[in-house]
């Protein structure tokens, strides 16, 4: 329970907070919204610890804590603000009063700009599940799929990863007639190809000191909070009460991360990262889907967590074998 008092602390003062803000009912919403952050984020904790394992202590605690700035004031709460300052004509003090007095408003210009919003993430993330579902791995859990002479095949052609990506797009330019979400979904492939290869072009000592490993887990956190800051709304119209919610609760999916690296758990559970991929990956294309069509959060997190629970149930029982 050690690695979770801080996020409790911080829950406290959070909740507290709320009351503040709006009594009993902003508590309740903020728990909801500390759920929403949570469910939808559990994959990344997984896929962050693979990462986090390779950097020193240092690192690690400065993931904590800088991290958790930039994830709870500038996702949470600059990044809806900025994207509203750019999609329409007001200035960033007006963009700030309308979040916080004219919330319909405000949700509204967002939920217009949801789409480009979307199609950034969604790339991003399909190309961190590309690039582990085609490595040829020892451990294997969906050995049907993953051994399959298909992606055998696929995954010794030379940058398949982007290929597919440009038929995604090309696909989404199709059904959507939208030049902006395209050029959206690609700056998402080309931010993920840099971060590949700066990683590939700095040394090895420098990765796991933390340098590209602490950018590149900023970024994956920002494409997870995508969804999350997007469907928040429709718990809540306050902006401080979203910040609150997802905040406790990107801090809780930081302690679940410490928690894996320090007890060595995707080592004991050998599939976990496998389900953590694979909700990553539907992600993506619910993310891609969300432009055109409208699917439930609770639905998203129910996949997710549905993924992650059957390739844990799965480790444990090969574990037991």
């Amino acid at each position: 329970m050690r690695y979770f008092y801080s996020s409790f602390v911080f829950m406290a003062g959070g909740l507290i907070a709320a009351y503040f803000i709006g009594g009993i009912k902003a508590v309740y919403l903020a728990i909801l919204l500390i759920t929403l952050e949570v469910s939808l984020s559990f994959d990344n904790a997984i896929v962050n610890a693979k990462i986090l394992g390779q950097m020193d202590i240092l690192w690690q605690k400065r993931f904590i804590v800088f991290g958790l700035i930039i994830a709870v004031f500038g996702m949470r709460l600059f990044f809806p603000l900025l994207i509203v300052y750019f999609t329409s004509n007001m200035g960033l003090a007006q963009t700030l009063k309308t979040a916080l007095y004219h919330p319909v408003q405000y949700e509204a210009i967002l939920h217009n700009a949801q789409p480009a919003i979307f199609a950034f993430g969604g790339a991003f993330l399909l190309m961190v599940f590309l690039d582990f579902f085609l490595q040829t791995r020892e451990v294997q859990w969906i050995a049907l799929l993953e051994n399959s002479k298909l992606v055998k095949k696929l995954s010794a052609i030379t940058n398949i990863k982007l290929l597919i990506a440009v038929i995604v797009s090309l696909m989404l330019g199709f059904t959507t007639a939208d030049l902006h979400i395209v050029l959206n979904f690609i700056y998402g492939i080309l931010l993920y190809t840099l971060l590949e290869a700066l990683t590939r072009l700095l040394s090895l000592d420098m990765i796991k000191n933390g340098l590209m490993g602490f950018v590149y887990l900023e970024v994956l956190d920002a494409s997870f909070s995508f969804d999350g800051v997007i469907g928040a709304f429709a718990i809540s119209g306050n902006i401080l009460i979203i910040m609150l919610g997802l905040g406790i609760g990107a801090m809780f999916v930081r302690s679940i991360t410490i928690y894996f690296v320090q007890h060595k758990t995707l080592a004991k559970y050998i599939y976990l990262e496998h389900g953590a991929h694979y909700a990553i990956g539907i992600l993506a294309v619910i993310m891609l889907l969300k432009i055109s069509i409208n699917i439930s959060d609770t639905l998203t997190g129910t996949i997710g967590i549905g993924l992650i629970g059957a390739a844990f149930i799965h480790s444990l029982l090969k574990s037991k074998s």
